[in-house]
């Protein structure tokens, strides 16, 4: 079963850390993206730019394009990472490890994990 796996976190936060940390987080990222583990293989990951860069458009009786993306949290969505696990309890150990480098620089956030029911790699 495909997962995905969104990652929320303070934008400023994040921002706010020295290039330092956010290199040093990376490569821990993708030291833990190579060596997931049992159950567990990874696809496509990506990193979004600021919710300031970010466009809305809502649904309803009319289209309507909006600047930014209204969140209504204090957190962001900041990235995702798609993973091909076997068990529930798999994506669960993957989320955790994937979450251990951003503890590690001192970020609090959450990672939702949410079951993919169609998967499209596309032809970027």
């Amino acid at each position: 079963m495909r997962y995905a796996i969104f990652c929320y976190q303070s934008e400023a936060e994040t921002c706010a850390l020295s290039k330092d940390k956010d290199d040093a987080m990376m490569a821990e990222l993708q030291a833990v993206k190579a060596n997931l583990g049992k159950g567990a293989r990874i696809g496509p990951t990506a990193r979004l730019m600021p919710t300031t860069a970010a466009m809305t458009v809502r649904e309803g009786r009319e289209i309507a394009v909006l600047d930014g993306p209204f969140a209504e949290t204090k957190e962001q969505l900041l990235g995702f990472y798609v993973v091909d696990c076997e068990t529930l309890e798999d994506a669960i150990e993957a989320a955790r490890r994937l979450a251990a480098p951003r503890a590690a620089v001192g970020l609090t956030g959450a990672l939702e994990i949410r079951p993919m029911r169609y998967f499209d790699m596309g032809s970027l």
